[in-house]
């Protein structure tokens, strides 16, 4: 499983805009220079956000984009699996997969289902104001 730059530039976006959500609207401009991503490609990951309701947008002047709710609201699993499309370590464990015919005899199975929910429930347990609140605090860890 490898996280990639949409899903990791979705992260950092939201952790953006959590951390200037006093200040209404962000133009894609302002988060894009902050976040040193390319506009074009910002601009991809907020139509997704937006879609799925996880973000506010407005067009025109003063236009721009805020968090649809709360931080603690937000869990950086949520975010990453809506633009990743799944954290499942191996094809048989994404969502909607047929069912493998080798399922009732595979050794590995199991392994492989406890380290998809020690996946997805180590992603889960970090919303976006604990990920704010390391970044203030000078956390150890880089999105």
């Amino acid at each position: 499983m490898m996280i990639s730059t949409k899903g990791r530039y979705a992260l950092r976006v939201m952790v953006d805009l959590a951390e200037h959500q006093g200040e209404g609207y962000i133009p894609l401009k302002e988060i894009a220079q902050r976040q040193e991503i390319s506009e074009k490609y910002l601009e991809a990951i907020l139509k997704v956000l937006v879609r799925e309701h996880f973000l506010i947008g407005v067009r025109g002047k003063g236009g721009g984009y805020r968090l649809s709710r709360a931080p603690e609201q937000y869990t950086a699993g949520s975010i990453i699996r809506l633009t990743e499309g799944s954290l499942a370590p191996v094809a048989c464990l994404e969502p909607h997969a047929l069912a493998c015919p080798r399922a009732a005899h595979c050794r590995t199975l199991p392994m492989w289902k406890k380290f998809d929910q020690v996946v997805n429930d180590f992603f889960d347990s970090y919303t976006l104001a604990d990920l704010m609140e390391h970044s203030e605090n000078g956390g150890d860890f880089v999105i």
